[in-house]
């Protein structure tokens, strides 16, 4: 009894799935029949009945394929866990240059709206992967959706002999018991075969997989000279508004004590006690301005140590947990470490947070091993990825070495964002 039981549930499960594999499938050819149909009801001898029709079968054939294999991939992920990548071509960051333009992976454009506008339809009509969907589009109804369609058609032919639509009543009976037999048969496997024609069909093909890592290390190199530029400019910002204002005005007391030494000693000594003061300003100037670009400590300790350093001065309470001295090459180290100290500031400015909690470990090895860091603070939550934010740049720094970001912060907290950089040298 209870195999039976599973068998019915089996069959009930397959049918319904066959039902939507066989709907997904024939959509497009059935949008092809409704337009042969439509022009045929027009008036088959007149050339000019087919205008709509040939411009339905052009919009449909156009616009269907990447929502039926997006479906296709849903179901298939849904019902069996296999998950087959879509290798869409993503769009890139819009970035405005230091000229005024701003370049959106393709050209270069006087306004964002006209970016972006530009580079949607650019990415839509020249990705690979059209020709993919619509290739499979036209494949699947000869398929898996004709296998799909064999419960269905076994159960409207059951239906019409039980309603004495079949012909004669022997006929009649024969066809529905064949026809509810089939039904009930296939049901449980008539949708299975979506599955391997879905992988073969839908995954992406090298060249397609090449090229969209050709446009994903074009869109990092532009971030990677934006970041650069703005960095260039930062520091000379500080060594002209700081240190060297500082240091000129450091020569001009000493140059004036060396006149007044003769004449007027103690507004000498006063003058050299002021570029006393001045030399040691700019010397704690200077070396706050190296310890931004590259901490001492992250060189003298490594990131786990310096971590930590960074914990103390953060006016939170913070745990720091690692795995062994991680050993990284130096540019991985202080991206990571840049990355934990701007969540940390995160945590402090916007969070609300009286804890928070950092890991650094490691996982797998070789050329597969990754640093992974996650800090998680119990602020209020409600952080996100947002365009010209500063999780967007952090996420874009990490990109340029392969790197990821993932934040998870649920409205009312916890707030938790994990990195994750290759890093062959663990």
């Amino acid at each position: 009894m209870g195999r039976l039981g599973s068998w019915v549930a089996r069959a009930g499960v397959g049918f319904v799935r066959a039902c939507v594999v066989a709907a997904v499938c024939l959509l497009l050819p059935a949008v092809w029949a409704a337009a042969v149909a439509l022009g045929v009801w027009w008036g088959a001898g007149n050339p000019w009945s087919w205008t709509a029709p040939f411009v339905l079968v052009c919009v449909g054939t156009l616009a269907l394929p990447r929502p039926v294999c997006r479906a296709v991939r849903f179901l298939v992920a849904r019902w069996t866990g296999t998950v087959i990548p879509a290798g869409y071509r993503q769009a890139g960051p819009v970035t405005r240059m230091s000229t005024g333009f701003w370049w959106n992976g393709f050209s270069y454009e006087r306004t964002r709206r006209d970016a972006l506008m530009d580079q949607r339809w650019r990415v839509r009509w020249r990705d690979p992967a059209n020709w993919r969907d619509l290739r499979f589009a036209g494949i699947a109804p000869f398929t898996a959706g004709l296998l799909a369609c064999l419960p269905p058609a076994g159960a409207v032919v059951a239906a019409l002999a039980v309603l004495g639509f079949g012909g004669p009543e022997p006929a009649a009976r024969l066809a529905g018991a064949f026809g509810a037999v089939v039904a009930v048969a296939s049901a449980p496997y008539a949708w299975r075969p979506v599955v391997p024609v879905a992988v073969r069909f839908l995954r992406p093909s090298p060249a397609m997989a090449l090229a969209e890592r050709v446009a994903e290390l074009t869109a990092q190199r532009a971030d990677v000279t934006v970041a650069q530029a703005a960095e260039i400019r930062r520091i000379e910002r500080d060594l002209h508004d700081g240190a060297q204002a500082r240091l000129v005005a450091l020569g001009l007391s000493l140059a004036t004590a060396g006149k007044l030494m003769e004449r007027e000693p103690d507004q000498a000594r006063a003058l050299m006690r002021d570029a006393q003061a001045g030399a040691t300003a700019s010397l704690a100037e200077l070396r706050d301005l190296i310890r931004g670009i590259s901490p001492p400590v992250l060189s003298e300790r490594g990131l786990v140590d310096a971590v930590r350093a960074l914990a103390l001065d953060v006016p939170l309470e913070v745990a720091v947990s690692a795995d062994a001295p991680l050993s990284l090459d130096p540019p991985i180290e202080s991206a990571v470490y840049f990355g934990v100290a701007e969540l940390l500031t995160n945590a402090v400015r916007h969070a609300g947070a009286s804890g928070v909690r950092v890991s650094l470990t490691r996982d797998g090895t070789g050329v597969a091993a990754v640093v992974v860091a996650e800090v998680e603070d119990d602020g209020r939550g409600g952080a996100g990825v947002r365009a010209g934010g500063g999780l967007a740049g952090l996420r874009r720094r990490l990109a340029a070495f392969d790197g990821t970001l993932e934040v998870t912060s649920p409205s009312g907290g916890p707030t938790r964002v994990r990195m994750t950089v290759p890093c062959e040298s663990l």
